[in-house]
């Protein structure tokens, strides 16, 4: 497989939903990534052949969400863009995409990445409030009109919350919390050993900030004056395995396990990079940060949808004939606590590898090696950036600690999973 470089990459800070970045749109946010790679890099717009841009919640006023941000960030008319979508892989889809347009000759360099804004997520009208609008909205006459809007009731201001809308799968009609909740009684995690895990999240999070924070473009926020938002505000340094515990669980009161603090959290944020063939890096001499060599996706059980990295990882080790111990990073998508962890134990669990597809284990995962800087519990899960992000996160690793290689893997909503290999160029 012929590689993609990655030449440039940065984020916009990840803030959580309803603080420092509600009020910017998933547009916005798009654009103030792309902007900052573009000056971060130095490329010349005019040399990018097509954005490619991946969101879960794209808004309404933008529906190819992807040229509205090339458009907005500085991008030539002539260069197009397109919009795509794998639920919590978009970002990385949008690496994979360019990857697969590259090889088919429709360019060399891309700007791709994702974008989210869960804080702007729509509220909808049921179904029955809305055939009251369209009669309010067919009446002529006074007395109509005033016939129309006599019909309604409380319930019809009822809102519909999007972001549980599109949290919930409509095939096996369970929300993603609920799929982590089934997989935790299935390998008999415990709501300790989830707690314990998210806290190592926050902890590794507070000790590598200062890393992270160079994977990070300012973006300034317009009010009554201008704030500037300069780093993520997820993670807890104050986190502890009593205050977790504390947490009272939310997808099942009786006997649940998930809690807000042992899940992701809800984060508005975009990553953008620029990538390109090998041939136009030689040509404009530019030094890559490392490059993408392989990646696959497969696909699981919808109601075990955390499981998805597990044969997503298989695949692609097979194919490189790579083993878990020859690689230096291995970020894992924190979705929930006990997602990753019930991951973890079919890698290197014969009996739990079955379960989950596998003839075999692959082996145990050094826990030095995974998540290093924390993950998607202390920085949070803009679902359309993340993958983006942690293709981001493993190459600025391997540039800091000196290793060679790489891989990243996400559950995705519906039953899927998604694995990229990297190295360092």
């Amino acid at each position: 497989m012929k590689p993609l470089f990655i030449i440039a990459a940065t984020r916009t800070p990840f803030a959580r939903a309803g603080s420092s970045l509600s009020s910017l749109d998933a547009v916005d946010l798009g654009k103030a990534a792309v902007s900052g790679l573009l000056a971060r890099s130095g490329i010349d717009p005019h040399l990018v052949d097509e954005t490619l841009f991946g969101c879960v919640g794209q808004p309404a006023h933008a529906q190819n969400i992807a040229r509205v941000i090339a458009l907005r960030a500085g991008l030539p008319e002539s260069s197009p863009a397109m919009t795509v979508h794998r639920n919590c892989a978009s970002g990385l889809e949008a690496i994979t995409t360019a990857h697969a347009k590259m090889c088919a000759g429709q360019g060399e360099v891309f700007i791709v990445g994702g974008t989210e804004s869960m804080s702007n997520m729509p509220l909808y009208f049921p179904g029955q409030a809305v055939e009251k609008f369209a009669a309010l909205g067919r009446a002529r006459s006074l007395g109509q009109k005033l016939g129309a809007a006599a019909a309604f009731r409380p319930a019809d201001f009822a809102p519909v919350i999007g972001l549980k809308l599109g949290l919930t799968d409509p095939v096996v009609e369970m929300n993603m919390g609920e799929t982590a909740e089934l997989l935790a009684r299935e390998f008999g995690i415990s709501r300790e050993e989830q707690d314990a895990f998210a806290l190592r999240s926050h902890q590794k999070a507070v000790a590598a900030a200062a890393a992270l924070q160079r994977e990070v473009t300012p973006v300034y926020v317009m009010g009554r004056e201008v704030t500037a938002v300069l780093a993520d505000n997820g993670m807890r340094p104050d986190s502890s395995l009593e205050k977790l515990g504390k947490l009272k669980p939310i997808f099942a009161r009786a006997h649940g396990t998930v809690t807000a603090g042992n899940a992701s959290q809800v984060t508005d944020g975009a990553v953008a990079l620029l990538v390109a063939s090998e041939e136009a890096v030689k040509r404009h001499g530019w030094q890559p940060l490392g490059m993408m060599t392989d990646y696959a996706y497969t696909g699981c059980d919808p109601r075990r949808m955390g499981l998805g990295p597990v044969r997503a990882m298989d695949a692609l080790l097979h194919r490189s004939g790579l083993g878990l111990d020859e690689l230096d990073v291995i970020e894992i998508n924190e979705a929930f606590a006990a997602q990753v962890l019930a991951v973890l134990q079919c890698l290197k669990n014969p009996t739990s590898a079955r379960r989950a597809g596998l003839e075999q284990p692959l082996g145990d995962l050094p826990e030095d090696r995974l998540n290093p800087r924390g993950g998607s519990i202390a920085l949070g899960h803009p679902v359309g950036a993340t993958g983006a992000r942690l293709v981001l996160t493993a190459l600025d690793q391997l540039r800091e600690g000196g290793g060679k290689r790489a891989l990243v893997s996400l559950c995705i909503g519906g039953g899927q999973g998604g694995a990229a290999l990297l190295e360092r160029a």
